[in-house]
């Protein structure tokens, strides 16, 4: 089976090798840090190939599954109508309250004045979001209305986030531990990947802003099959299903960002695609073929046969990113380090923001989050050593990074 798989990071990385082990892969755009791994840079959906694995969220939103079914090609993730759910937090919101799924308390806006009033007239703290796309940076969480009434105004002015903060959502702020869980669904039935947790501010302790992810880690010492279970019954199937109440045959990755609240676990978020970093740190656990249970996905015919199972092996990630992160990522230092890096044994260092500097070989920082080190090892403590020995391998002027990841696992995000 030839895959293409589309995106240019290290998400669509870590994808593109573990189904190299099953099925003949091109990533499209991909980036030049990949190093083994066939790239073309041209249409995706214009391409010759048996299934299409979409990575990031933009081009979901934008329809590229419509457009390669209406070819008859095969495609994991959903189409346009679908996509809805990450592509307006809003329609996200009122799907789960029809549902009945756990979340909460939210409104939506679009004009300064009400939302401000309604700021005042909850109590805090609040997480304020944009209602469209943001790169996973269009959250924040404060207690401070002055911070709070300053981030609504900037996002519904457009400075902040242009025309995907022209609506927001704001939504009291749940606290507990966070969760992520995604699930392979093809349309009526779900089975679930291995939960991770990731680490989303960008400095030690959970400070700082909020950023695409900053590191992750799997198994998850608090999150069982009980758990997976319930959360299976009380966020993703209900999801899907009222999906397809509503005519939308929901075939792709359903990522459920959850919080376990004092009250019961609580939806945050649905991603409508694969996690970034949790795709680096649960594929490489994942035992047996990657590329047929994706494919029946696609097709429509997931059954107790393409159920994922996974190694007892513990992965840890931790995600090397540019100064300035995640407002103002400087680029275009050198990368040093990468060869000796990747000639670890049971380590993994996927590319993201990379790239070749103009007229030369070497390779440069092109993007705010660059390399995704990740570390297997018989538990998370000797996982999360080698991903810090490898990631001490690599360097460029100002290179940032958490030297927390997985430290207390299930205690720190």
């Amino acid at each position: 089976m030839k895959v293409c798989i589309v995106g240019s990071g290290a998400r669509e990385h870590a994808l593109a090798v573990a189904m190299s082990e099953t099925a003949e892969v091109v990533v499209a755009p991909g980036n030049p840090g990949m190093v083994g791994i066939e790239r073309i840079d041209a249409p995706p959906e214009r391409l010759e190939a048996d299934l299409w694995v979409i990575g990031p969220e933009a081009p979901l939103v934008d329809g590229i599954a419509d457009r390669v079914r209406a070819r008859g090609g095969l495609c994991f993730g959903p189409g346009a109508d679908g996509a809805r759910l990450e592509g307006s937090k809003a329609w996200m919101k009122e799907l789960l309250v029809a549902a009945r799924v756990p979340t909460a308390g939210y409104r939506a806006f679009d004009e300064a004045g009400p939302a401000l009033q309604y700021l005042r007239a909850i109590p805090g703290p609040w997480a304020i979001k944009t209602d469209g796309l943001a790169a996973g940076k269009g959250v924040l969480v404060t207690d401070d209305l002055r911070e709070a009434s300053n981030d609504v105004e900037s996002k519904l002015a457009g400075k902040a986030f242009g025309d995907a903060g022209r609506r927001i959502v704001i939504e009291e702020a749940l606290s507990g531990e966070e969760l992520s869980v995604m699930a392979v669904c093809d349309g009526r039935r779900a089975y679930p990947l291995a939960p991770a947790q990731d680490f989303k501010r960008v400095g030690d302790g959970g400070t700082g802003p909020n950023t695409g992810g900053m590191g992750a880690y799997s198994p998850v010492p608090f999150a069982g099959d009980d758990l997976v279970g319930d959360l299976m019954e009380r966020a993703i199937l209900p999801t899907l299903h009222a999906l397809f109440k509503r005519g939308i045959n929901y075939r792709g990755c359903l990522y459920a960002g959850i919080m376990l609240t004092e009250d019961g676990p609580k939806v945050l978020e649905f991603n409508v695609r694969l996690g970034d970093p949790e795709t680096e740190v649960v594929f490489p656990r994942w035992k047996g073929d990657v590329t047929a249970t994706l494919a029946a996905a696609a097709s429509g015919a997931l059954s107790d046969h393409h159920a994922p199972t996974f190694s007892n092996q513990s992965a840890v990630c931790v995600v090397l990113a540019t100064p300035g992160y995640p407002e103002n990522p400087e680029t275009g230092a050198t990368i040093e380090g990468l060869d000796d890096a990747r000639a670890v044994p049971g380590a993994q260092v996927y590319a993201a923001g990379v790239d070749r500097e103009p007229g030369g070989t070497a390779l440069v920082t092109s993007g705010g989050r660059v390399l995704n080190v990740v570390g297997l090892g018989d538990d998370l403590k000797s996982a999360r050593r080698l991903a810090y020995r490898v990631a001490d391998m690599v360097s460029w002027p100002g290179m940032v990074r958490r030297s927390d990841i997985a430290e207390v696992a299930g205690g720190l995000s």
